[in-house]
């Protein structure tokens, strides 16, 4: 029987691709074996080694890790618990794939995070179904923890996950020497259109301007939050300096075209936003409070300077 990952995967709304899994293990066999069970409802990829596999959970994060024990170097339990001390990482879902299969090795693997243990030889049956159980429940998981992070009235993040999400970029950022871009916005005047329209027109222009930011969005990695009021903030993992400025004006843009009336702004007479960009692109790593004081630098000197525009600088 098919199994319709990409119908749960589309009806939580966590993903739209199929899901990735990571298969680590020693023996190109069993790659091999586990390749045709998955290759065709999933995206499947290898690791012969514990380093390879951690270097492409931190770089290219899967929704789940079947995971050899017994490996040279680094073995299954040691990698386990280097994903589950990473806070980029320790979301993972991770599932023990051996032909050992005492119960003392079991609880090990399970007391270090594993969520499941499944012995080899595998039965294709078997280890599908599994599998399946285990994505199930970590994209619900995934749903939860996202509604936790959303914002009640715009419906983006909201700064508890911004804060948490900047802190795992800056620190992917460093490790794959790849730049990072931060962009802080403000809706001009959106205290006099507030006292103008109301306080319900102003919730009303914050949604609008929140969907507005998420559309002109480009990549899954990229996200917008909600700051604080009416600030906003869009995190670009490898984004370049160039790059990140194309997108911030592009941001303005769209917030102008939507035409929203604002006849208390001294800009123009429909809602328009300043923005702030930083990009960290310097082999030196960088500090979320640094990267922050950057972007609210640009931000003040691009309101100071008439706003509805963008500025920019980069560290390098």
């Amino acid at each position: 029987m098919p199994y319709p990952e990409n119908n749960y995967v589309k009806f939580l709304g966590v993903a739209a691709a199929k899901p990735r899994l990571l298969v680590v293990d020693d023996q190109p066999i069993n790659i091999q074996v586990m390749h045709q069970i998955f290759a065709a409802n999933y995206q499947v990829f290898m690791a012969t080694d514990g380093a390879q596999a951690l270097n492409f959970c931190r770089t290219t994060p899967p929704d789940l890790v079947l995971l050899d024990i017994v490996m040279p170097g680094m073995d299954g339990f040691e990698v386990c618990a280097a994903l589950k001390a990473d806070p980029s990482t320790r979301d993972i879902s991770v599932i023990f794939v051996t032909a050992h299969t005492d119960a003392a090795q079991e609880t090990r693997g399970l007391e270090l995070g594993a969520v499941d243990f499944i012995s080899k030889p595998v039965n294709p049956a078997v280890v599908r179904a599994r599998v399946h159980t285990q994505l199930t429940l970590k994209f619900q998981s995934d749903l939860l923890r996202k509604l936790v992070f959303l914002d009640g009235l715009t419906g983006v993040f909201n700064r508890r996950y911004f804060d948490q999400q900047l802190a795992i970029e800056i620190a992917r950022s460093a490790r794959a020497q790849s730049p990072l871009a931060l962009v802080m916005i403000d809706v001009d005047f959106f205290k006099r259109y507030n006292d103008y329209y109301g306080h319900q027109a102003g919730d009303d222009c914050l949604c609008t301007v929140a969907q507005t930011l998420k559309a002109c969005l480009r990549r899954p990695a990229d996200l917008v939050a909600r700051y604080g009021g009416e600030e906003f903030a869009c995190i670009l993992p490898d984004t370049a300096y160039r790059d990140a400025m194309v997108l911030a004006q592009d941001l303005e843009q769209a917030v102008r075209n939507n035409a929203i009336c604002h006849a208390a702004s001294d800009v123009t007479n429909v809602v328009t936003i300043s923005l702030g960009v930083a990009c960290h692109t310097g082999p030196t790593p960088t500090q979320a409070a640094t990267l922050l004081a950057l972007a609210d630098a640009q931000l003040y000197q691009a309101k100071h300077a008439g706003r509805a525009r963008a500025l920019g600088a980069e560290l390098t």
